[in-house]
């Protein structure tokens, strides 16, 4: 019983499965969540999902390693958490939605430096550790971003 619900939760209810780039597919599963259920905006809420989805990925993420070797790619519960914390305390817009969902990925596939490091760690610490950090990756490059365009537009209407 303890497997199979690892399993499920391990694998976003199944998305896990999906033929063809099941980390992106859960990504986007989760910014149309943040995108159509508007509680997901209010800040306290979505980092406790993060939270809570993140104990329950370190839990069910070692379980699977366990059965399936090393950070299977089934498992797709640290995309949605890292993408949750990408979205976390951007301005309202597609724009910011879209771009975290860009960056996430990035940083996520890319695995620059210590988020290389943090998927390193033993079990499902590394499998959830290494998104965690993409997504607070994706949230600063964001607010980079939308920070250039604000100052680009205040110099150009000046």
């Amino acid at each position: 019983m303890k497997r199979l619900a690892a399993k499920i939760f391990s694998t976003c209810f199944g998305i896990g499965y999906f033929p063809v780039a099941p980390g992106t597919v859960t990504s986007i599963v989760a910014v149309l969540c943040y995108s159509f259920i508007p509680i997901l905006h209010y800040p306290p809420l979505l980092l406790s999902l993060v939270a809570l989805f993140s104990v329950v990925g370190v839990w069910s993420g070692t379980l699977m390693e366990e059965e399936c070797g090393e950070d299977p790619s089934i498992v797709t519960i640290d995309e949605l958490a890292g993408q949750w914390l990408a979205l976390a305390f951007l301005p309202e817009g597609w724009l910011s939605v879209l771009l975290s969902l860009a960056f996430f990925r990035f940083f996520d596939i890319a695995k620059p430096g210590p988020v290389d490091a943090a998927q390193r760690l033993p079990g499902g610490w590394g499998i959830m550790a290494d998104d965690l950090l993409a997504g607070l990756f994706a949230n600063l490059a964001v607010r980079g971003v939308l920070l250039l365009f604000t100052a680009f537009y205040l110099w150009v209407a000046v």
